[in-house]
């Protein structure tokens, strides 16, 4: 299992990283839209849809993105629909943790895949404008997700249970532990202060997400960290609400080692237009 995930991960790195370093965006937008569309296939599959309307949701999906691509919504300002997609994360997050597997369950059908292509376009849209604002803003976006998953997971192991007995979201994930939520957090606010003073010291070309976030006050970088630290563990929760519910412990197997590419994004999918909105607001 750790050779294919390390071979896996090996691959994945060879492909986006000359994507992500090219000269012009655009490579990283071919990549990405590939993803997303994957993603998409497997959406259809979590809720129950046939091989043909899995394949008919992933080429929507793409579709909706190269449309949008067509009609030059990449460098248009979409504030309005960063502020729509965080808001709606944050409330629909909220009450799908609170109401659990069961309320899920009772959404139409329809319902479920429309929202889940509609989640993973503007995820799309985010991170390809990411992309276009720096390569700095990219990574420190992304690496905010990494820090908060691998901070989490080492104080789950090393503390998880010692202070706070309840587990952070039982029905759901039961492994996930308060105290690693709590390392996460405090990793993602340890890494926007290096990476605030690294941009000063480095005099970066493009600002990084913490550093805009410290234009207004370092306080604001704080909470701003800490809000997307928090809307990063619900973004992991949701998609294992929806693996439970649909009685599968990966989203597919495109990524050996890894599960699929929901498995790999899905922290990702609130983080994406959340940090748009307070990187353009």
């Amino acid at each position: 299992m750790l050779k294919q995930r390390i071979i896996t991960a090996l691959v994945l790195l060879a492909i986006l990283l000359p994507a992500v370093f090219y000269p012009v965006p655009e490579a990283f937008a071919v990549v990405a839209t590939v993803l997303i569309g994957a993603g998409a296939w497997e959406w259809a599959r979590m809720n129950q849809y046939g091989p043909g309307a899995s394949l008919a949701a992933g080429f929507s999906c793409v579709a909706l993105c190269v449309g949008s691509w067509a009609v030059g919504g990449l460098y248009a300002p979409l504030k309005v629909l960063w502020v729509l997609a965080g808001g709606a994360w944050v409330v629909l997050g909220a009450w799908l943790l609170y109401s659990g597997v069961s309320a899920w369950a009772r959404v139409p059908q329809t319902l479920r895949l429309v929202g889940g292509i509609v989640a993973l376009w503007v995820a799309w849209i985010a991170v390809v404008q990411a992309r276009i604002m720096g390569i700095n803003f990219l990574f420190s976006v992304l690496v905010l997700v990494w820090i908060a998953d691998i901070f989490a997971y080492f104080a789950g192991r090393a503390l998880g249970g010692r202070f706070i007995e309840r587990k952070l979201a039982p029905s759901i994930s039961p492994g996930k532990t308060w105290e690693g939520a709590l390392g996460g957090m405090a990793g993602v606010v340890a890494c926007a202060f290096v990476w605030r003073a690294l941009d000063t010291s480095l005099a970066a070309d493009v600002a990084s997400l913490y550093t805009r976030l410290s234009d207004v006050h370092w306080g604001f970088m704080v909470l701003a960290a800490l809000f997307l630290s928090v809307m990063s563990v619900v973004g992991d929760l949701v998609e294992s609400l929806f693996k439970r519910s649909a009685g599968i412990k990966d989203s597919s197997g495109l990524l050996p080692g890894h599960g699929g590419v929901l498995d790999r994004v899905d922290a990702l999918l609130p983080i994406l237009p959340l940090a748009m909105m307070l990187g353009s607001l």
